[in-house]
């Protein structure tokens, strides 16, 4: 017995276990990281990127770039063509064009920002709200498809005619216009999470809803939020641009881009470059922002 004894001994210390230690498992790189490397591949994204960038410099750099105040006059110089003295050519008042395109930059990427954060914030709660508490789901969808009824440009027209025009009231008018197509999303996306096996087993825990959609359901329908913010954000300032091209939002003398298309409208067959550029930085920013979310679409939820 002893000598079995020994052996089994010897062969234990002969063929010791594999612990974990020597076998080291790599960490797969997380999800936001894949994201951002699928986001940096995808050329017409980065084209968009670089876009945005290029005018966002521009507009926050504005005080520094730009030649000539923007409310400075020169009859002297009235409608004059780009050239060397003035890059972008001149209004009907002898001021610069450059340097009211980038203030009203600023107006206009402002109005964007302004309108997305608060539509996102009351259309994203108020879809959480429907999407988990199904009693209260239908008094809110109601009224979001009466909001959807009707046209969001002519919804906004309806708005500003009851507050009266101005940038603050178009925002607002905007604001209200695009919720709904926050609520309708966020909620989808909650009605396909909130059955989910592992949302039924929190709620067995006795877990609070309030923890439960902060921890379990809102980071898993981040990523159309994010997709659909982004694509709004060019969406805003086209609208914030047609509500003052109509004399609804922003009014002269303000540097925004829609006034300024707006006045230059009447001086077309003369001055040209009075409308076309500030046209073509509305375009090449909401063709930006467009380019951006389908890459974020595409690098969000790879297939």
């Amino acid at each position: 017995m002893s000598g079995n004894l020994s052996q089994l001994e010897v062969g234990h210390e002969t063929h010791p276990p594999l612990r974990a230690a020597e076998s080291p498992v790599t960490p797969s790189p997380s999800y936001w990281s894949q994201v951002a490397k699928r986001l940096f591949r995808n050329k017409t994204a980065m084209a968009g990127a670089l876009i945005l960038l290029i005018f966002t410099i521009g507009c926050v750099c504005a005080p520094i770039i730009a030649p000539y105040p923007i409310d400075q006059m020169n009859f002297k110089d009235r409608m004059m063509g780009p050239g060397a003295k003035h890059l972008l050519g001149t209004d009907d008042f002898g001021r610069d064009i450059f340097s009211r395109l980038l203030y009203g930059g600023r107006i206009s990427l402002l109005t964007g920002l302004i309108t997305v954060t608060v539509a996102s914030a009351i259309g994203v709660t108020l879809g959480v709200i429907a999407g988990y508490y199904r009693r209260l789901e239908i008094y809110i969808m109601q009224v979001m498809d009466i909001l959807l009824a009707l046209p969001a440009l002519l919804l906004a027209i309806a708005i500003i005619a009851v507050l009266g025009p101005g940038l603050t009231n178009a925002m607002i008018a905007i604001v209200i216009a695009v919720i709904p197509s926050y609520v309708r999303i966020v909620r989808a996306s909650v009605l396909s999470i909130r059955e989910k096996e592992y949302i039924e087993a929190v709620r067995a825990l006795g877990i609070k809803d309030r923890v439960i959609l902060a921890k379990h359901i809102l980071p898993n329908i981040l990523s159309p939020i994010i997709v659909l913010m982004t694509v709004q954000f060019g969406g805003s300032i086209l609208a914030a641009a047609a509500l003052s091209f109509l004399g609804l939002g922003a009014q002269p003398p303000i540097p925004e881009w829609g006034a300024m298309v707006y006045v230059g409208k009447a001086f077309l067959g003369q001055a040209w470059w009075m409308s076309i550029f500030p046209g073509l930085a509305i375009m090449l920013v909401v063709l930006g922002f467009n380019l951006l979310g389908d890459g974020l679409r595409d690098a969000l939820d790879p297939k």
